[in-house]
């Protein structure tokens, strides 16, 4: 396990950096990943403007603010994600933001599909879905792990899909307007649970 994340450290993007290349295809007409399709592209198109939102208007809460800065040892937060990931764009802003209150907090981006062994080590109920934080100690050691949607975002899916058997269109489009009034609110309480749970501060 440790081989395949170290090389997949190597693959890395910082959040800019993934930015700009999600940029620079869309402007080439081009999604991230090796498959390429108009409806990949649109939804890339639609989650960069949804990022560029998001990395205006995310606010930190006071709790979050204050679990965050309590990490005191350097850590890695390794996300595999891809540019036409709905859950990705919603969740990336909030996650750079907090990360970008600790210096100890090493944010990186890695793509899904150029790392299949990585995403393959973190499965969710058997399929690779995403975005995926892997937090990681300075030995690789894995900390915990969070995603690929809020706790409350998951629920919400399991019960539409307990319901209906599919997640179709309509319910896609539902959830992103459950995204934009929660305004990133239950990704925080998640991590904060995560940081007063376990050893995430203190590793």
């Amino acid at each position: 396990m440790k081989e395949i994340i170290k090389q997949s450290l190597a693959n890395t993007y910082t959040y800019q950096e993934y930015r700009a290349l999600v940029k620079r295809l869309l402007e080439e007409g081009k999604s991230t990943g090796p498959n390429q399709s108009e409806a990949l592209t649109n939804y890339s198109m639609l989650n960069d403007r949804r990022m560029k939102r998001l990395d205006k208007t995310v606010k930190i809460t006071e709790q979050t603010k204050q679990e965050i800065e309590k990490i005191e040892t350097p850590q890695t937060w390794l996300v595999i994600t891809e540019g036409w990931c709905g859950d990705a764009a919603q969740n990336l802003p909030v996650i750079h933001k907090m990360a970008a209150l600790n210096k100890n907090i090493n944010l990186k981006l890695v793509l899904r599909d150029e790392n299949l062994d990585l995403m393959d080590l973190f499965l969710t109920n058997g399929g690779r879905a995403i975005p995926k934080l892997i937090a990681l100690d300075n030995e690789l050691n894995v900390i915990d792990t969070w995603g690929p949607r809020p706790t409350v975002a998951t629920k919400i899916v399991a019960d539409y899909k307990a319901t209906h058997g599919v997640l179709d269109a309509k319910f896609k489009q539902d959830l992103q307007v459950w995204y934009n009034k929660d305004k990133g609110l239950s990704t925080q309480e998640d991590f904060v649970k995560i940081l007063q749970k376990t050893s995430l501060k203190e590793v």
